[in-house]
């Protein structure tokens, strides 16, 4: 059963829809959070709550599912989860097959045109993930 993902409005709701997701695994229930979801709230709305599993769902399910259709979307996410409480402290404990898949959304979004990042932009958020 797909997992309906209405737009969270607390970092409560995010929470809740997020331990969902992850639970099952659901990358594309994922990406629809990450769809309705404005890229500039993630900081708030991750709270302090931000862990490896979530960031690796994050990463996968932009790559598999929005990089494709909405680079600019994917960038941006990628540039305010970076901003995230514990955001050093996940990237710091990820492992090198893991620091790989963030390695391939990076190259997705090298390889797409968007009006909202350069490669420049993309270059310094590379620096950004120590990738």
């Amino acid at each position: 059963e797909k997992l309906r993902v209405p737009e969270p409005s607390t970092p409560y709701d995010f929470g809740q829809i997020i331990n969902a997701v992850n639970a099952s695994k659901d990358k594309a229930a994922c990406a629809d959070l990450l769809t309705v979801t404005d890229p500039k709230t993630l900081p708030v709305l991750l709270s302090n709550k931000l862990e490896g599993e979530i960031l690796l769902i994050f990463i996968q399910s932009l790559e598999r599912y929005v990089a494709g259709k909405d680079p600019g979307l994917a960038y941006r996410h990628l540039f305010y989860l970076s901003k995230a409480e514990r955001f050093k402290v996940v990237l710091a404990l990820l492992s090198k097959k893991e620091k790989e898949e963030v390695w391939q959304l990076f190259d997705l979004l090298s390889e797409s045109q968007s009006d909202q990042y350069s490669l420049e932009d993309l270059e310094s958020l590379k620096k950004v993930y120590e990738l």
